[in-house]
């Protein structure tokens, strides 16, 4: 799986071999000491892949079902005749997909694929930027994308990326990607990343949006046992960034109630929340105290655990 795809997430790999994530890492550490794959954060990649990114195909399949529900709970944030732009990624095709059904929406995009899921939604406009067709992630890139993008202001920016990290924020692996989406960000009020949990922990080496920069993080929920995740989340939301947590579970509180058949969001403690610099709506959260470095483990596995209760 992972020489054909470049990359692969513990939770699928479990999902798809029919065992449980505890046996898949203890393997995967295994195949790491043979030399046969690097263990990355929630998933495993090739030998030396740390800056390598996927193509579309690739990345298409993986984590599908998480990027749904980010997806489902990103476009209840959007509002009926908003502006804002959309970065490329396959996460925010998901997004765009259900963005189709809001009124009077206007997209700003270098996506095609966003593009195109947006094409025969008659009620949204869909502006696309100049540049030059990057074709392994189908996005206009260059110096005509940020060209066009000087001058503009729309409500929100909704992008995501190939790492996200307390200590630096959104990052990418290409340099072009990384310049566009950064005058996307220029361009917004506020900004919403879209990353699921096998991202969360990884650095690659272009940065694109320094956490102080993120509004909002929609994420899903992290795996039993994996504390290096919910420690992240936790390390985010101290730096200010609100936390909204997708899933399916009956164990998700949505912000505006429960209803059969959507799926919910829950928003994680936000100690130390940043002043509210930018306009749109605001969702419930809760106060937890932040998880001290130098804590006992018994005391921190507790901390843990309770985040993930909330």
């Amino acid at each position: 799986m992972v020489r054909a795809n470049g990359a692969v997430s513990l939770r699928e790999l479990a999902r798809v071999v029919q065992t449980s994530e505890v046996t898949v890492r203890r393997d995967v550490r295994a195949l790491e000491a043979e030399g046969l794959l690097d263990r990355r954060h929630g998933g495993a990649v090739l030998p030396g892949g740390f800056t390598r990114e996927s193509g579309f195909p690739q990345k298409s399949h993986l984590a599908t079902a998480e990027k749904t529900a980010i997806a489902d709970v990103a476009a209840g944030l959007v509002e009926e005749g908003e502006a804002i732009v959309v970065g490329a990624g396959t996460t925010t095709q998901e997004l765009a997909r259900r963005l189709a059904r809001v009124p009077g929406l206007t997209v700003v995009t270098n996506s095609l694929l966003v593009a195109q899921a947006l094409a025969h939604a008659n009620r949204v406009e869909v502006v696309m930027t100049g540049g030059t067709l990057r074709g392994s992630n189908y996005a206009l890139v260059g110096s005509g994308a940020e060209q066009s993008l000087h001058g503009l202001r729309v409500s929100r920016a909704f992008l995501s990326g190939a790492g996200l990290t307390a200590e630096r924020g959104l990052s990418t692996s290409n340099m072009l990607s990384a310049s566009v989406d950064r005058a996307l960000v220029q361009a917004a009020a506020e900004v919403v990343v879209l990353a699921d949990h096998t991202k969360l922990g990884t650095d690659t080496m272009f940065q694109t949006v320094p956490t102080d920069v993120i509004t909002r993080l929609v994420t899903d929920e992290p795996p039993p046992h994996d504390d290096r995740a919910a420690m992240e989340l936790q390390a985010l939301a101290d730096q200010g960034v609100q936390i909204t947590v997708a899933g399916s579970g009956p164990g998700t509180a949505s912000a505006e109630g429960p209803s059969p058949g959507r799926r919910h969001r829950r928003d994680v403690p936000l100690p130390g929340q940043r002043g509210n610099r930018h306009p749109g709506p605001q969702l419930r959260s809760a106060s937890a105290a932040p998880l001290a470095a130098d804590a006992a483990p018994q005391e921190r596995q507790a901390r843990v655990a309770d985040l993930r209760r909330r």
